[in-house]
C-alpha cells in the first residue's frame, strides 16, 4: 500500500537523489556520515570535500528519491558537533552556470587586454 501511494505522489522538479550538505565539521568521517544519513534510506555514495575550498561540504546520493526527500526534510538544521547542517538538493544546472560565468569572465578579460581597455 505504501509503495502504491509513493508511485502516485508527484514531487517538485528540483528534488533529486543527490543532496548537497554544507556546514559540516571538518573532522567528520565517512562512517559518521553513513550513521547520520543512513537512517533515512539506502545510500549509494557519500563524497566528502577534501580541498580547502570544499572542506565542510559533502554530497550524499541515495538509492531512492523519496529517501533523499525524507533526509532533506529531517536533517536540514540538524546539530552535529555544535554546527547546524544545511541540506540542499544538488542542482547541476546552477553549478554549471557558475563554471560558464567564470569562462565568460576570462574571455572578457582577454578581449579587454587585447584592445587595451581597462575598467
Amino acid at each position: 500500500m505504501a509503495m502504491q501511494k509513493r508511485a502516485n505522489l508527484r514531487l517538485p522538479p528540483e528534488i533529486n537523489r543527490t543532496l548537497y550538505i554544507r556546514n559540516l565539521p571538518y573532522k567528520i568521517t565517512a562512517e559518521e556520515m553513513y550513521d547520520i544519513f543512513g537512517k533515512y534510506g539506502a545510500i549509494r555514495q557519500i563524497r566528502l570535500g577534501n580541498t580547502p575550498d570544499t572542506r565542510g561540504t559533502a554530497f550524499v546520493v541515495y538509492e531512492d528519491i523519496f529517501d533523499a526527500k525524507n533526509a532533506c526534510d529531517h536533517l536540514s538544521g540538524f546539530n552535529v558537533c555544535n554546527r547546524y547542517l544545511v541540506v540542499l538538493y544538488y542542482q547541476a544546472n546552477k553549478a554549471f552556470d557558475k563554471i560558464n560565468l567564470d569562462k565568460e569572465k576570462e574571455k572578457l578579460a582577454k578581449t579587454q587586454a587585447k584592445f587595451g581597455l581597462n575598467t
